[in-house]
């Protein structure tokens, strides 16, 4: 009975971690409800870049934002801890619009897998197992669409195992990545 005990307050004092954390101030940030059956514990925080008036949650559970929405999530699950290396992972999701000019350019998602690991490794984050994809979307309108023009986009999906005990970093470096998607020049002490 203390073993469980002492895994809730272990989690709890990582969700504490999360709400805290010093976010961008050009982030709208809202807890939401984690999704569902992924572990047996986790918190989930939904962010949209604020330039200008804000919108709220979509469907999707992202703030609605013209500039650039992300999830983060942090769980623990202990029976994940040999796959994942720890109890602790954590899963996030980032996009922004791009100029097409940007969008085009064949190294575009190279840079925006870098600012992740740049932001995790200036907040001095310490993780193992990192992965995931950065992928760039260009797309024309056309029909009743085609005053839209071209259009690209630039969204990166990654998950990582936080080691130590600052989960408030990890949040921080997801926050930084997704302001650095949108346009924005790094945050103070970066």
């Amino acid at each position: 009975m203390a073993r469980i005990g002492q895994e809730s307050v272990e989690f709890s004092v990582a969700a504490e971690q999360i709400r805290e954390a010093r976010l961008r101030a050009e982030l709208v940030v809202e807890e939401i409800p984690a999704p569902e059956r992924i572990a047996p514990q986790s918190i989930a925080l939904a962010a949209g870049v604020a330039r200008g008036p804000r919108r709220g949650l979509t469907p999707e559970g992202t703030i609605d934002s013209h500039h650039g929405a992300g999830r983060f999530v942090l769980m623990r699950d202990p029976a994940s801890a040999d796959e994942w290396g720890s109890p602790f992972r954590v899963v996030c999701f980032a996009q922004a619009p791009l100029e097409v000019e940007i969008g085009v350019d064949p190294f575009i998602s190279d840079v925006a897998w870098s600012w992740l690991v740049d932001a995790l490794d200036a907040r001095g984050t310490d993780y193992t197992y990192l992965s995931g994809t950065a992928t760039k979307t260009l797309s024309s309108g056309f029909g009743t669409l085609e005053a839209q023009g071209d259009a690209a986009q630039i969204e990166l999906r990654a998950s990582w195992t936080p080691l130590g005990t600052d989960f408030a970093a990890h949040a921080e470096a997801w926050s930084e990545l997704l302001c650095l998607l949108a346009g924005l020049p790094h945050g103070e002490g970066v």
